[in-house]
């Protein structure tokens, strides 16, 4: 059986029983559109108060006519119709009527319209447009076999009366599951579709469905099919007696995909209980445990299995116990919903903190808590970060020491108690600003330094001095600024000041005290050059008398010698020149011995070097010892104190001459006095001698205080000149070599301050 004899069948069983106009309608185009040939066809009743054709069924309509529509009229079409029974399509096109011009601008011009009554008592045209050259002939035929069967439409196969009135889609098959007959609300399912797409809207063994369910005379039902995005539930009813099957169906899709979604949905929830690190579980309203997810285990050592049948309360800490029961039970009961944080047991005894969520469920009727939903979560690790946060905000509270807090624009957030002491701010004043903070030296130092050290390192450190909002005395600090990052990635710091007031004055005090000590040490060393300084001063005397002496005997003699005037001015210069000399050594003697605060300043190291070896020059000279100036006088000038560090040289020369003169008694040694620009914007200077160097062991102790290897030293001189060298920011070191002892110092040049220097 073809399926346009099919389309046929069902629209004269749809015409016998009568069904609306516009479902027998539908039936019959599209009966006629399984011919190949047809490229269209439309059902057109006749309205006979506005004499107009109108479109019946779901087929496309065709765009109005040209002109007022109130005034349109296809009463010519159908006086030439009922005189003719059928006209071309290029015919009506030429008429003046309604449907003429609406085929015109439809570009509907290849076919045949026909005078068909689908209604009895209200006449219609069947129009069918054919595909371009193919002939009109046989729609004659079709005009006459269409006739024919509405005319016998009561002798057609008796009609299943079920098939017409059943409202879900349905359809007869034969016993080889061939279609026989459909329904309008099948036919409506089809909508445009071909009769071929039919056996993609049934199930896919429809055909082994059949043959069973007439073998066995019972229904088949609740198959399911799917044909694009549509699911239909098809039920198979058989009728023995014409031995065919009634096959329905209703449109499932939305049902189907709910409860696939529903399926996934309860594995997918299934699924995160199983595998949460969160403990999902459920409860009597007493607190009876009805079942828990398999994080009881990794959480509280438990498995799902041992909680099933115990109370939830048995677990709990008994601190806690007593306020959360009560209190959740109230919740549960007036809220539906509660949130409580306490502590439970561990299996191996020790407590975690929990955070549970519960939710009632009630019964429907009447409200009644019949379960508790619960999900509960470990967080001893955040109770116990925010009790370090607490205590460590404690800490900076009770902290003795400034704290101030800042964000990453530089504005002061906090500032600790200690900060608020020290600068005279009040809790309702508002916070300063670190201009009002910090002189602009310090300032620029924290704002060009301070926040680039503390990205770069975490930490950065300096020396500056806090200054009261208020006004009053500064006060000096030792400062740590330290770089945060918060949870969103935000930068702020932390800046600690520690009061450095004790400290500086300590260290007032230590170097007054380094002071005394080197003016003690330099009047111990002017004593053990006394014989040089007294023979260094009595030259230049004797010669004053020598020349005083001989100035009166010319003197005396004026008269009888011409040439005693031009010898006593002679006399006089000489007397002069030593007299300066004398003023110059006891000059250098006063300079040596200044006590006073010490006074940095730049100095020409040449200079002051030369100045060092010329008061030990005697001494020098009595030990045959020669000291040979590497000095270059084209040195950049260094920053010290001038008469400390002609004590440190002065103490490195005769510890050199010393060395030489025990390792070369009464025979002639060298001392090499060296200096050279060193690496770091320095000079290093170097005084290496002859004598007989010392040990390991004691390389590592020579700058220790009262270590001396002399019998009668005091073992204060290398300490001290360390001391003195570092306060300087320098650094004094010895090496040994293979002849002798190095010692090393090393001066930061004039200019530096004190970071570039560190």
């Amino acid at each position: 059986m073809t399926l346009t004899p099919v389309r046929l069948h069902s629209w004269l069983r749809l015409q016998r029983e009568g069904v609306p106009l516009a479902a027998r309608a539908d039936a019959l185009c599209r009966a006629l559109q399984e011919c190949p040939e047809v490229r269209r066809a439309v059902y057109l009743s006749w309205q006979a108060k506005s004499r107009i054709y109108s479109h019946e069924g779901a087929a496309q309509h065709f765009p109005p006519g040209l002109g007022d529509p109130s005034q349109a009229s296809d009463q010519r079409l159908f006086e030439r119709l009922v005189e003719a029974g059928r006209l071309d399509l290029a015919q009506v096109r030429q008429l003046d009527c309604w449907l003429a011009g609406r085929l015109r601008r439809a570009a509907i011009s290849h076919g045949q319209v026909f005078d068909l009554a689908l209604q009895p008592d209200q006449p219609g045209l069947l129009l069918v447009e054919v595909c371009e050259g193919v002939s009109l002939d046989w729609l004659g035929w079709v005009q006459d076999l269409l006739t024919t069967l509405l005319s016998s439409v009561n002798g057609m196969l008796r009609g299943s009366p079920l098939l017409g009135h059943d409202p879900q889609p349905s359809l007869l098959l034969d016993a080889q599951g061939r279609p026989l007959e459909f329904n309008a609300a099948l036919l409506a399912l089809l909508a445009e579709k071909p009769l071929t797409e039919l056996p993609g809207f049934l199930p896919v063994n429809h055909r082994v469905l059949v043959r069973a369910c007439l073998d066995q005379q019972r229904a088949i039902e609740g198959v399911e099919a799917q044909f694009e995005a549509q699911i239909l539930i098809w039920t198979f009813i058989p009728d023995p007696q014409d031995n065919r099957v009634l096959a329905r169906c209703r449109d499932a899709t939305a049902q189907v995909l709910a409860e696939r979604e529903a399926t996934q949905a309860r594995r997918l929830y299934r699924l995160i209980i199983e595998n949460t690190t969160d403990l999902i579980s459920r409860h009597t309203p007493d607190g009876r445990f009805l079942d828990a997810s398999p994080a009881s285990w990794t959480l509280l050592g438990y498995w799902p299995e041992e909680l099933r049948g115990q109370m939830a309360q048995g677990l709990f800490h008994g601190q806690d116990l007593a306020s959360l029961v009560q209190r959740a039970r109230d919740a549960l009961e007036q809220d539906g919903y509660h949130t409580m944080t306490y502590r439970i047991r561990h299996r191996d005894g020790h407590y975690l903190w929990f955070e549970t969520a519960s939710r009632a469920i009630r019964e429907t009727y009447t409200g009644a808590v019949v379960e508790v939903v619960s999900v509960s979560r470990d967080i001893t690790a955040r109770v116990q970060a925010e009790e370090t946060k607490r205590r460590l905000a404690e800490v900076v509270e009770v902290n003795t020491d400034p704290v101030l807090f800042i964000d990453p624009e530089g504005h002061v957030t906090y500032l600790n108690p200690a900060a608020r002491r020290i600068l005279g701010v009040d809790e309702q004043q508002p916070m300063p600003t670190l201009a009002q903070l910090f002189a602009s030296s310090d300032l620029a130092r924290l704002q060009r330094d301070g926040w680039s050290g503390a990205e770069r390192n975490g930490v950065w450190s300096t020396d500056a001095r806090l200054l009261p909002p208020g006004g009053g005395t500064s006060v000096p600090v030792s400062l740590v600024l330290l770089a945060h990052r918060s949870a969103g990635g935000e930068r702020y710091y932390s800046l600690v000041a520690r009061d450095m007031t004790e400290h500086e004055l300590r260290e007032v005090q230590q170097r007054r005290h380094q002071d005394e000590l080197a003016h003690t040490a330099r009047l111990v060393t002017l004593g053990e050059l006394a014989s040089g300084i007294a023979h260094e001063i009595n030259q230049p005397l004797a010669a004053v008398v020598n020349y005083a002496n001989a100035s009166q005997r010319y003197l005396q003699t004026l008269d009888s010698n011409p040439q005693a005037a031009a010898r006593v001015a002679q006399g006089l210069e000489r007397i002069t020149h030593h007299a300066t000399h004398a003023s110059e050594v006891i000059r250098r003697l006063r300079a040596f011995l200044r006590k006073g605060q010490r006074r940095m300043q730049a100095l020409n190291f040449t200079d002051v070097a030369r100045e060092a070896v010329r008061l030990c020059a005697w001494e020098a000279n009595n030990c045959q010892v020669t000291i040979e100036d590497r000095l270059p006088d084209n040195l950049p000038p260094v920053y010290a104190d001038r008469v400390l560090l002609e004590q440190v040289l002065l103490n490195l020369l005769r510890n050199a001459i010393d060395a030489n003169r025990e390792q070369h008694p009464g025979q002639p040694s060298l001392i090499v006095m060296a200096a050279e620009l060193g690496s770091g914007a320095t000079v290093e200077i170097s005084v290496q001698d002859q004598g007989p160097g010392v040990s390991e062991p004691e390389l590592e102790q020579i700058f220790t205080p009262f270590y001396t290897s002399k019998p009668d030293g005091l073992g204060l001189g290398l300490s001290m000149s360390r001391s003195i060298i570092e306060g300087f920011g320098g650094e004094l070191q010895a090496r040994r070599q293979p002849v002798g002892l190095l010692m090393c110092c090393r001066l930061p040049l004039a200019g530096l301050t004190k970071q570039q220097q560190e």
